[in-house]
């Protein structure tokens, strides 16, 4: 998994922590949309100090996560990591895979 947080200014958006995990053999086995939960749970958690109490956007390429609210009665993995967010400010905003290279590349990096 690979996560990226950037802060954004008049003159473009500016790179502030990064972070990235291996999934256990258990996790890898989870379903795509249950993977790509577990990845945004991850990485608000490790970015929480600096996201507490502000509103934010978190961008992502796996285009069902949208759609979180949705998804969550349909499957209970998914359910309660999207109930831990409920709390924070924030709106989820797809993007292209083309424009998330950032994570991508943390997230395809060998194991080193």
């Amino acid at each position: 998994m690979g996560a990226i947080l950037l802060q954004e200014h008049e003159d473009g958006a500016f790179l502030v922590a990064y972070q990235s995990l291996r999934l256990s053999r258990a996790e890898a086995k989870y379903s795509v949309i249950e993977r790509e939960c577990l990845a945004v749970v991850w990485a608000i958690s490790k970015f929480s100090c600096y996201l507490y109490g502000r509103a934010f956007v978190l961008q992502t390429d796996h285009r069902p996560l949208t759609y979180l609210d949705i998804a969550k009665s349909t499957n209970t993995r998914v359910m309660r990591r999207s109930l831990s967010l409920q709390q924070l400010r924030h709106r989820v905003e797809s993007i292209r895979g083309i424009e998330n290279v950032g994570a991508d590349y943390m997230s395809r990096l060998p194991n080193v």
